[in-house]
């Protein structure tokens, strides 16, 4: 079985738990600045509102468990199949590198116009990997 493809995705992870620990850092900050009220959180409007100067890497961690999921999706379908082969572990490897420099501009300097091209190229990864596990199913399946 082909396990290249796992060194991606637990590099995903490693991003995805990162990105989990800005946000608490971030938000533990906020709390310990300005103590929240009993009213900050009685709703979720206002819990929103509370959280709003620490929202980026809330919305990026939220980002994280959208296009991505397809990415985790496609793993297990990979070894099983053992189609995980050189060219789909590169994809995966452009796939986390783009999702991960999306997370840094995101949650760092948040220039919209970069962050929305390392969102669409890793949109178009994501696909390419897609298309090729498609194919090679098509391929495979018996005439």
């Amino acid at each position: 079985m082909r396990i290249g493809i796992l060194w991606p995705t637990f590099a995903l992870v490693g991003v995805i738990f990162a990105v989990w620990f800005v946000l608490f850092v971030a938000r533990f900050r906020h709390m310990r600045r300005n103590p929240p009220t009993a009213d900050s959180f009685a709703d979720g409007e206002k819990a929103m509102r509370y959280f709003r100067p620490v929202e980026m890497p809330a919305n990026n961690l939220a980002n994280l468990f959208e296009m991505p999921v397809l990415y985790f999706a496609l793993v297990p379908l990979l070894l099983i199949t053992r189609h995980g082969d050189h060219v789909q572990v590169a994809l995966a490897w452009a796939f986390v590198a783009l999702r991960a420099l999306h997370s840094f501009i995101h949650v760092g300097p948040n220039k919209v116009i970069a962050r929305f091209a390392a969102y669409l190229a890793s949109c178009i990864v994501l696909s390419a990997m897609w298309i090729g596990f498609a194919t090679d199913m098509i391929g495979a399946a018996p005439m």
